[in-house]
Order: structure tokens, then sequence, then C-alpha cells
């Protein structure tokens, strides 16, 4: 071979040889004679390089790259936005984003100027597109800007182009998203500042659909809908775009979007994990119905801030657990005997050797509704266990002599008698709550304790007495 096949041979670019040996000629007439064939072939080939070469795939763009050539799908258009340039005697700025996809992803590309006008009036959603630009780090990850692209109808990207979208479709990059889901979830509204100084709003929601759920943000105008849906309401997500926070998808809804009620009932059905089989480390979903609730404590943190955290005990067909509602959710309104889902808890090391949840900002808290009493709710606990009557004492199922007396009183309890006593039982269990009244833990049951002995948290003590109206009215606490 001669020296220009030599050097396109190892040539990464998507031209011909002919059109390589044109460039070199050419080439070699401009230099006047200072270049040969082989150097002339040289410069060629790194222009080339330089350029930037065709990539297989969407999956394939790096930021940092040279110009980059791909096919690909559109899947979203957005609207063309102005902006004020720098150089104040140059006209305003234009910009539109448009999402593309392949088989092995999606990605934001964008227009500028004329470019950005002519893509609005031309481009929609499902034109396959042969585009060249140059990759860029954006703010939600790799972008690339067009320097040309031109329509492509003779390639066919297998790429679903969606109406609407379920949760376990959206990838990210995604924009004009419109998704239905039902609310499992909402945050109060948080202001923030601005680095110009004005004053913006944030809230969330949780979705869930059949195929998973979704962090909601909302921001501005549209947080009003935190306020607006409760928790069960199927409502739909219109011209969303979707974001990555934590390593997590997140759909968002600006100004351009919106949500509303829907009358579809969407249906979610989370896949809870047993509670008997939850490790340290673990981050679970699980689902039961509340035996204990705990009043709310405050606490001081380092930056001087004051949170807040409420302990429940939740319990399904295979045990019980404690868990931690932190910040905004301890102010949820549960009560002993509502059956409730907990998302995305954290499993930790808990009090003496246990192990307890902690459902944190990222966490879901809904309650589904007052659970069925023949469910396996024996809840007591904070200032429900009054009302909680007898079936939430759990002394129906204690061990010795004093269990079939117990249990006898219960049944009288709950036949609405206001007077019913019974033989005298003990109960052994850890201290959950010191206050008025005492709960007692002893791992499989919780009974509420009136008496006005001297406990502390996590002692180990026996109660003995009657039950009168579903509570241990305790004649000695040791």
């Amino acid at each position: 071979m001669g020296a220009i096949e030599d050097v396109y041979a190892d040539l990464d670019a998507d031209v011909s040889l002919e059109e390589f040996r044109e460039a070199v000629e050419e080439k070699v007439e401009q230099m006047g004679g200072l270049a040969d064939e082989e150097t002339a072939a040289m410069l060629i080939a790194h222009e080339l390089d330089e350029e930037g070469g065709e990539v297989e795939s969407i999956a394939d763009i790096e930021p940092g790259m040279e110009e980059v050539k791909f096919v690909a799908k559109v899947v979203g258009v957005g609207d063309v936005r102005t902006f004020e340039r720098d150089d104040e005697d140059r006209d305003d700025g234009r910009v539109l984003n448009v999402e593309v996809a392949d088989e092995t992803g999606s990605i934001r590309i964008t227009f500028w100027d004329k470019q950005a006008d002519a893509g609005e009036e031309e481009l929609e959603v499902g034109d396959v597109l042969r585009i060249a630009g140059r990759p860029k780090e954006g703010y939600n990850g790799v972008e690339v800007n067009v320097n040309d692209a031109e329509p492509d109808a003779e390639t066919d990207i297998d790429v679903q182009v969606q109406d609407t979208y379920n949760v376990e479709d959206l990838s990210l990059g995604l924009s004009d998203v419109n998704l239905r889901g039902k609310v499992l979830d909402t945050d109060e509204i948080r202001t923030f500042d601005r680095d110009d100084g004005s004053e913006g709003k944030v809230a969330n929601l949780k979705l869930g659909d059949s195929t998973g759920r979704i962090r909601v943000t909302l921001w501005d105008e549209r947080t009003e809908h935190a306020d607006e849906f409760d928790p069960g309401v199927s409502v739909e997500v219109v011209d969303g775009y979707v974001r990555e926070r934590d390593g997590s998808l997140e759909l968002h809804v600006g100004n351009r979007g919106a949500v509303e009620e829907i009358d579809e009932d969407v249906e979610y059905v989370p896949e809870t994990a047993d509670i008997d089989g939850l490790e340290i480390g673990d981050e679970v979903d699980i689902g039961g119905v509340v035996r204990e609730t705990q009043d709310k404590r405050t606490f001081d943190r380092d930056d001087g801030s004051e949170g807040q955290v409420r302990n429940i005990r939740v319990q399904d067909d295979t045990g019980d657990i404690r868990v931690a509602l932190w910040g905004e959710k301890a102010d949820k309104d549960i009560a002993p005997g509502d059956e409730v889902q907990l998302a995305d808890v954290e499993i930790q090391d808990g009090w003496k050797d246990d192990i307890e949840g902690s459902a944190g900002w990222q966490s879901t808290v809904t309650v589904l509704g007052e659970a069925d009493p023949s469910a396996g709710s024996n809840a007591s606990g904070g200032d429900d266990a009054a009302s909680a009557g007898s079936d939430s004492t759990g002394l129906g199922s204690f061990g010795g002599d004093g269990g079939g007396a117990a249990a006898s009183t219960a049944e009288t309890a709950s036949n609405g008698g206001t007077e019913a006593t019974g033989e005298q039982v003990e109960f052994t269990g850890t201290v959950v709550q010191a206050g008025d009244p005492i709960i007692l833990d002893d791992g499989d049951e919780t009974v509420s304790v009136e008496s006005s002995a001297d406990v502390t948290l996590g002692e180990k003590v026996t109660a003995r007495g009657e039950l009168r109206d579903g509570t241990l009215d305790a004649d000695d606490v040791f």
C-alpha cells in the first residue's frame, strides 16, 4: 500500500478512502509543495480525529469528547426560551431543549438561536435525526450542543414514544412526561432564597402506580398541589421532566406543568418485606398494623435548629418493629389500630441489640385506614391508650395462670362493662414510655399500665394488678 492508504488504514473516521485521498491532494496543493503526500495524509487524519466520529449509541457519549455524530429519535420537544447575553449590543439569545433517545438511553440536545427557531417549528416527537454536536456536562447530566441535525427517514430507532408513562418507563432527561399515579405522601411547602435574591418555593409528593413509585418535586406556583391532595387520591402529572437526586430519579413539575386529580383509581400495590426477616443495613418497604404510638419528642441539632421524632410500633403476620418517624412525618395522624405502609425505611441497630426502622426525608408513610381489630392489632401507647380499649392491651395471650384471667377480663371489658375486673395478672416488660400511662413491651405484647411508680425508659419491670377497661391497674410495679 502507498503512504495515503497506510495512514487511512489507521484512521477512525466516517470517511471513504476516495474522500480521504481527495482531501490529501488538496492539502498538498494548499501547502505549495511544503508537504509530501504522507505528511499531508497525517495532517488530514489529525483534523478528522479532532472532528470526532459517529458513536455507536447514546450510551457511548461522554463529556469532554470532541464533536460526536449519532442517530436518535425525538421523544420530547421543549419550548424556545430567551435569555439576555452578556454583550448588551447583541440581541437576546434563544435556546431549545430536545430529548432524543435510542435503544441504549436518552440524552438532551440543545439548539441555539436560528436553529432553535427552526427546531420549534419543524421538529415533532417521533422524528429520527442524524445529529452532530459537542457533548458537555449539563445541569442534569450529559448534553449535546448541536452543530448540525438532519432528518433521517431511512433509519429505524426502536424506541417507544409514549403519551403517558408508567413509573418504570422513566429515565433521566425525559421531558413532557404525563404520568398517572396514586398520592402516597405529601410534604409541607418550603421556601428558599435564589441567587438573584428572589424567593422560591418547593414541595414534594410521592406517587405510586402498578410499576413502582417516584418522588415528585413541585416548584413555585405548582407547590400549591402539596396542600390540595390527600393520600389515596389519584392524580395525573402533566408536562413533568425527569431529574436525578442522590442516585434516584425524580419527576419535577415547573410552571409549564400541572398536577390534576382524576377519576381513575390508579392501582398501587407495594411489595413489603416480612418484618421477621429484616437485617441491619436493609432499606425496605414494610406494612402492617400500628400496635403502639408514642408522644412526639423535640431535640436540638448541632446546627442550632430543632428536630422532632416520634416512635411507632408496626406489626405484620411475622413480627413487629419499632419505627422512628423523623421531621414532618412525626406530625402524621397515626393511631393504634391504623393500617400503614412505610416505604424506603432504613433498618438500624436499635435499643438493647434489637433492630428498628428509621423513616427519614426519603421515606414514605401512608396511612391506609383503620385496620380490622381481628387483624392482630394489639396497640396502645401515649395519649391513645385510654381510647384503644381492651383490644389494645394484648393481654389475652399472656402465659401462666394469669393469662386465662386476663383474657376473660378483656372479653368482659370489650363487651362494654365499665366496672370490669378480673383476677390479678402479672406482666413483665421493658419501659418504652415512662409517662402517664406507663407502657411496657416484652417483645411480643405491649400493655398500658396505670401506676404512679417511678420508672425509667429501658428499665425492665413487672406490673401486677387487675385489668380495668383495657388498662392494667397496677397495685405493684417492681
